[in-house]
Formats: C-alpha cells, sequence, structure tokens
C-alpha cells in the first residue's frame, strides 16, 4: 500500500504535536520540544526515529510516552544510521562514512585504485560551542556535532 508510510507519518506527528512538540520549519520530519531550558530531538525517517536530549528524563519520557501510544522496540545507543557510522562521546558525536565509502569501492570495483588526497581545507578552526575553546582536529577524522 502506497498510502501507508504516509498515514503512519502523520498519525506520528499528530501525535508528537500533542504532546508539545513542534515541527522543524526547514526539515518537516524533525520534531522539537523545549521543557525548563532542556531540549529534545526527534527526527523521523520512514519507519525509523531518532532521539535525543540534553536531559536523560525527557528521553525515557519520550521512550514511555512512544511505547504507551504505539507498538515499537528499541534497539539501543544509535550506531548507524542512512550509511553514517556514529560513535557518541560524553563531550560529543563523531559522524563517519568510512564504511559507505568501501562498500561503494567495492560496488563499483575500484578497492584497488590509487588514492588521493581529499580537496579539504585543512587549516580551519573549529571552537566548541559553549567556552569557545580550540578543537584538537587531529583527533578526529570526521565531524562533531
Amino acid at each position: 500500500m502506497k498510502q501507508a508510510p504516509r498515514q503512519c507519518y502523520e498519525r506520528l506527528s499528530s501525535f508528537l504535536l500533542s504532546q508539545g512538540y513542534e515541527r522543524g520549519k526547514i526539515d518537516k520530519t524533525l520534531f522539537i520540544k523545549n521543557a525548563c531550558n532542556e531540549i529534545i530531538l526527534v527526527q523521523v525517517y520512514v519507519d525509523d526515529i531518532i532521539f535525543g536530549s540534553t536531559n536523560k528524563i525527557l528521553c525515557e519520557q519520550f521512550v514511555k510516552a512512544m511505547q504507551g501510544e504505539f507498538e515499537m522496540s528499541m534497539i539501543g545507543e544509535l550506531n548507524h544510521f542512512l550509511g553514517l557510522q556514529i560513535k557518541q562521546f560524553q563531550h560529543g558525536t563523531f559522524l563517519s562514512q568510512s564504511k559507505y565509502c568501501r562498500e561503494l569501492l567495492k560496488k563499483f570495483d575500484m578497492k584497488n585504485y590509487k588514492e588521493v588526497a581529499s580537496p579539504i581545507v585543512t587549516r580551519c578552526y573549529l571552537y566548541n560551542d559553549e567556552k569557545r575553546a580550540n578543537v584538537d582536529q587531529t583527533k578526529y577524522r570526521g565531524l562533531i556535532i
């Protein structure tokens, strides 16, 4: 049924809106809820939902509300999503597409091709939002969000 995913999304979004979430202005599949200077973000992609918060209690409340309304299962901490490998640390998140790149190279029979340096700026400066402290870029090989 072609309409099933759309109907499922409409039901889910109606539920989230009724729970005080706001739909993202640019990405309509992103839902945001502010509560007492804390925030929870819920991203819906087809039949997958990823969420995160500045407060663990908001995550627990979200899970309880969702399980009360829908039949769902918790897979656990996010490790892989849409071709991205995700590694979560206490002070940030590391994203990598190395597995996706390896699969592309294999698919197009390019595993034995010669490597070429990426045309990327190596002298840009990343800052931690709160303290504007420099981030040691040599420690990471991905994007910190």
